[in-house]
């Protein structure tokens, strides 16, 4: 049996990063840690590291004294909104996707924090794109306010409100929904703690 400290596996680095300040993850990036429970996916980094509060919720996780691993992935395209959006006609620049080695990454977990900013269509339509592609259950974080009426509108599968059957889109499900986490900011002991029993709650409910 252990005694004394349980360690705890909070990562959000995987290779050198590029210039000045090298050792911060750069996009298309995953940590990896000791055994695959929650996995934390952040849009895209900044021009040294994770956007915020991507690695702040990674780091309040521990501090909150959440007993399992965390991982970080930085998605390759996790800028715009995905192709196939009711949006994506209005939205300059690259568009929102995932690769197949990622969507079997967020695979290997039990579950996903999802956090994707501040527009409430471009939070929905990202994520219904990942659960569409990665099954897995889901607790979103944002800075707009969302609701589950929001996701299961556009096909979303959630625990509280499911779209018509011919209308589902997803294989995952979002358990769970934090707002208020605003983008590039650090999120107060609050909000880390709602986040810290979303996760509780969802790894504790049955398969």
């Amino acid at each position: 049996m252990p005694i004394g400290r349980v360690t705890q596996v909070v990562d959000c680095r995987e290779s050198m990063g590029m210039g000045k300040g090298g050792g911060l993850a750069q996009r298309g990036t995953i940590s990896e840690a000791k055994s695959p429970d929650v996995i934390v996916i952040g849009m895209s980094p900044g021009r040294r590291h994770v956007t915020k509060p991507v690695c702040d919720i990674t780091s309040g996780l521990r501090r909150e004294g959440a007993q399992f691993s965390v991982t970080t992935l930085v998605l390759n395209a996790g800028s715009g909104v995905p192709a196939d959006s009711p949006v994506a006609g209005h939205v300059l620049g690259a568009y929102f996707g995932l690769t197949e080695k990622e969507i079997a990454q967020i695979e290997q977990h039990k579950v996903a924090i999802l956090h994707h900013g501040n527009v409430r269509s471009h939070v929905v339509q990202k994520v219904r794109f990942i659960l569409e592609h990665a099954d897995i259950k889901a607790i979103v974080v944002s800075q707009v306010p969302i609701d589950f009426e929001d996701l299961a509108k556009e096909g979303v599968r959630t625990a509280v409100v499911m779209p018509p059957p011919d209308r589902v889109k997803t294989k995952g499900m979002v358990m769970d929904i934090v707002s208020g986490v605003t983008r590039g900011q650090t999120p107060g002991r609050e909000k880390l703690a709602e986040v810290v029993r979303a996760v509780m709650r969802v790894l504790k409910s049955p398969t």
